[in-house]
């Protein structure tokens, strides 16, 4: 599938997302990060934007908290190219209400082809990129073949399911 380019301008928007374990490793890296954080649009979810936004002082868009449908919204933004850079410190030793949401945002993330970070380390090393604050061409798939593709037609169902098992009662109960 060939693959379009397009330039993030500048200024990135920035998917901050951390589950309660991780809330103060997110809070300690974005302090740290305040600097070039301020340079960028900033989104959250829930808890996570309230208390960056207390302890940045920069602006947050806030959105659901990510078990009553935040993670999706992020998901959907991803989609419709609205984000541009995914830092989400998830808890991989707690199970979480929503696993699938999670799981289906950071698939989200791989099938746009957005920077993303689950720790701190990677975090780290995606802000102090140079590609950062300067012009990138992330490729950004292009899927119209698969939204051409064709889909062959569903056969005739034979009988309504009752009917199949109505049939097979009868045939058990007849004598051999």
């Amino acid at each position: 599938m060939p693959a379009k380019r397009t330039a993030p301008p500048p200024t990135k928007k920035i998917a901050l997302i951390a589950h309660d374990h991780r809330k103060r490793d997110l809070i300690e890296w974005a302090r740290f990060n305040r600097g070039t954080l301020s340079k960028h649009a900033l989104f959250a979810t829930g808890t996570t934007g309230r208390v960056l936004a207390e302890e940045l002082g920069l602006p947050v868009t806030r959105l659901q908290s990510g078990p009553i449908g935040g993670d999706q919204q992020i998901g959907a933004m991803i989609v419709d190219g609205a984000i541009d850079f995914l830092i989400f410190f998830w808890d991989p030793l707690e199970p979480q209400p929503h696993d699938p949401d999670v799981k289906a945002l950071l698939r989200l993330a791989v099938v746009w082809n957005i920077p993303a970070a689950c720790n701190r380390a990677t975090a780290d090393y995606m802000i102090s990129s140079p590609l950062m604050s300067s012009d990138y061409e992330r490729l950004v798939p292009n899927y119209e073949s698969y939204l051409a593709r064709t889909i062959a037609p569903a056969r005739e169902a034979t009988a309504p399911a009752e009917e199949v098992a109505a049939e097979e009662v009868a045939e058990e109960s007849k004598p051999a």
